[in-house]
């Protein structure tokens, strides 16, 4: 665990080079223009990169949630929003991958292997966010599938992805009344609300997306009946995993601007890189962040291990990471005074991006729930 194998810094530098030459150049363009670049993103996953820890057997890479978290820091350095999404469709297709059947892994699989169709995470409501158990979408039986009504709020790539997999209720109360739906763009009442006006994350759109009605064939419930909740935190340990290392990804960056900015800036007769204050400020930030990438691995490993604890080290790497991160990226606007808070030098734009990481994929706040319910021994 002290150093990566050959097969993963070779995974690590293809992505870090597909990030400085396809995402970085326009990373504030796109922010500046809420430009999704599809075609970008399909770049990546002719590089096996929208399934990479999908079954070999079922088109995917086959590779180690540590693997997938090298690969997704490295593409984070050049834009975070990017890595961040790519994140998400890769938890889709696992998803399926994981607890679809045959003909779902047929339908699916191949399309979101090359993101010709794109797919997006549908758990949060309006009026359930941290407590996702108390979701009300309905979804009620008849003869011809599911009608659904209800809507989802805050999801990435809503209007944009051909493919929702949706929590909704198909029970009682509580977790055991949720089940896990595969619902098409073009299913009928299903529409999305407007691109929501956000402070970071622009390059991907976040919408609602809201059922009327909608009709969904009996064919799209992945899995079984009742068991949607559970199949939607299994796939959340591994998301903030993965948001955690789009965090670290982003702080680097940030370091490496502030970096190459106090070398050649000079104040008072000398580089403001000679300053000792600046020398700590840059060393307790490297430290940081190698801190940060040594917890990260070691949860990954654990959920590589699926060891019985994997999920409070999801956790707790989620926290520790995002918070931290973010902490970094400030420290490097701060390095650049009132030139970091320009658009041009790109650490306004890391800023305001991982601001979120410290919100999705379970708040912080719940992070410490996780981790404080297993401490005092009551159930998670």
């Amino acid at each position: 665990m002290f150093d990566l194998p050959p097969e993963t810094l070779a995974l690590r530098e293809t992505a870090r080079d597909f990030a400085q030459e396809r995402i970085a150049p326009h990373a504030l363009e796109w922010d500046r223009d809420r430009h999704f670049p599809l075609d970008v993103f399909r770049e990546a996953a002719g590089l096996g990169m929208a399934g990479l820890y999908v079954r070999e057997e079922s088109g995917g890479a086959g590779l180690s949630r540590l693997d997938a978290a090298v690969v997704f820091e490295a593409l984070a350095t050049g834009c975070p929003t990017i890595s961040a999404f790519l994140s998400i469709h890769n938890m889709v297709a696992w998803m399926i991958d994981r607890w679809g059947d045959d003909a779902q892994r047929a339908q699916w699989l191949p399309a979101l292997l090359t993101m010709e169709k794109v797919a997006s995470y549908c758990l949060t409501e309006p009026g359930s966010g941290s407590d996702a158990v108390a979701l009300a979408t309905r979804a009620r039986r008849d003869n011809e599938g599911y009608v659904l009504d209800g809507a989802k709020q805050f999801i990435s790539g809503a209007g944009a992805s051909d493919l929702y997999l949706t929590m909704v209720r198909t029970g009682g109360a509580g977790a055991d009344g949720i089940s896990a739906l595969l619902i098409p763009k073009e299913a009928p009442g299903l529409s999305f609300g407007a691109n929501e006006r956000k402070m970071g994350w622009n390059a991907q759109p976040t919408r609602q997306v809201i059922f009327d009605g909608a009709r969904i064939p009996a064919g799209a419930l992945l899995g079984e009946e009742g068991q949607g909740f559970r199949y939607a935190m299994a796939g959340l340990d591994g998301g903030r995993l993965n948001i955690a290392a789009c965090s670290l990804g982003g702080a680097q960056a940030a370091l490496n601007i502030a970096l190459d900015y106090v070398k050649t800036r000079k104040a008072f007769g000398k580089a403001v890189v000679d300053f000792q204050a600046t020398q700590f400020r840059l060393a307790d930030m490297a430290t940081e962040l190698e801190a940060c990438r040594s917890f990260l691995w070691r949860a990954c490993a654990k959920l590589d291990e699926r060891a019985e604890d994997a999920t409070v080290f999801c956790a707790m790497a989620k926290r520790f990471v995002t918070d931290t991160c973010h902490r970094i990226a400030d420290e490097a606007l701060q390095l650049l005074g009132g030139y970091g808070y320009l658009a041009d030098y790109g650490i306004e734009k890391i800023v305001r991006d991982l601001r979120v990481h410290r919100i999705l994929e379970g708040t912080n706040e719940i992070m410490r729930v996780i981790v404080a319910r297993r401490l005092v021994g009551k159930p998670g």
